[in-house]
């Protein structure tokens, strides 16, 4: 099939096909699978966690007060103020899970938008905003989380912005490698040539074949970004109290670790789960749409 726009056979027809086929990998490889069933259980308790019968995550109960699990009907116990701890989990994946997607959407959203500027635009646009990204980098990313959390104050929102603005650097320079090296392709030189416009240029002929990247980029970063939000909250920077935060809960619970480990763990067990779910889901993705593995499997 041709792109009508410049004549040149339509390489679309065969990515689409070679997408298809590692997708059907993807589910029927054991860390695959394991990813995706896991995933989809955490996003399924977060849409139903309102409609499901557990105990009001937020009441607290000091007559229940560090109950050991199975305990009074607290299937994980309860924590320091009695609350149900398996409801406070269940509540936390909401929070993290949306911590978590939308600081990436909004990292991928800005960087990938630097980095195509960078890579499609004119060098003197290529050198301002690589050296802008080298002085965001030039920080280490945990201490400029905190700094943007200590100067506009903790909460959601702004825990969101925090951790968002630490992952803009690498959706920049992973977008721009990948722009600089399409620009060499000759289906790019002929849309140039034809008078396609930047706009149309980008939708159409960069962004398609950016997805493989980004893909693993941005399922990767999901498990990082829930990671760096559970430590601001373990620091009292995040999400405050008495939201069901993962964080959180490890923090309010460590001081109690040696009498009653449990309250400590289970917290620490979802964001482990949920985190090697988002890592092996992207190592695996990064492996089926390698060019070369899709050109020798597809």
């Amino acid at each position: 099939m041709a792109d009508q726009s410049t004549g040149l056979a339509d390489p679309r027809l065969e990515r689409d096909a070679a997408y298809k086929s590692a997708y059907r990998r993807l589910l029927t490889s054991p860390q695959g699978s394991f990813a995706v069933i896991v995933l989809a259980v955490l996003a399924l308790l977060s849409v139903t966690a309102p409609y499901l019968s557990l105990p009001d995550p937020f009441q607290s109960n000091p007559s229940m007060r560090l109950r050991p699990p199975l305990t009074g009907g607290h299937v994980l116990g309860t924590d320091e103020l009695g609350r149900d701890i398996l409801a406070r989990i269940v509540w936390g994946t909401r929070l993290s899970l949306g911590v978590g997607l939308g600081a990436m959407l909004a990292s991928f959203a800005v960087g990938a938008t630097l980095g195509i500027l960078a890579g499609t635009g004119a060098n003197w646009l290529d050198q301002v905003v690589m050296r802008l990204l080298d002085v965001l980098m030039s920080f280490p990313y945990v201490l400029l989380s905190i700094a943007i959390v200590a100067v506009i104050g903790p909460g959601l929102f702004n825990t969101v912005i925090a951790v968002a603005a630490i992952g803009v650097p690498t959706y920049a320079r992973v977008v721009r490698s990948a722009c600089l090296t399409l620009r060499e392709e000759e289906f790019i030189s002929a849309a140039v040539a034809l008078g396609v416009s930047p706009a149309r240029l980008v939708l159409r002929h960069y962004l398609p074949n950016l997805l493989s990247v980004l893909i693993v980029t941005m399922t990767l970063d999901v498990g990082a970004k829930i990671t760096a939000a559970a430590g601001l909250s373990f620091i009292g920077l995040g999400i405050q109290p008495p939201a069901a935060d993962w964080g959180a809960m490890l923090a309010s619970g460590r001081s109690y670790f040696l009498l009653t480990p449990h309250v400590v763990v289970f917290p620490g067990l979802a964001i482990l789960l949920t985190v090697m779910a988002f890592n092996l889901l992207g190592d695996k993705l990064q492996e089926l749409v390698d060019p070369k593995f899709m050109r020798r499997n597809g």
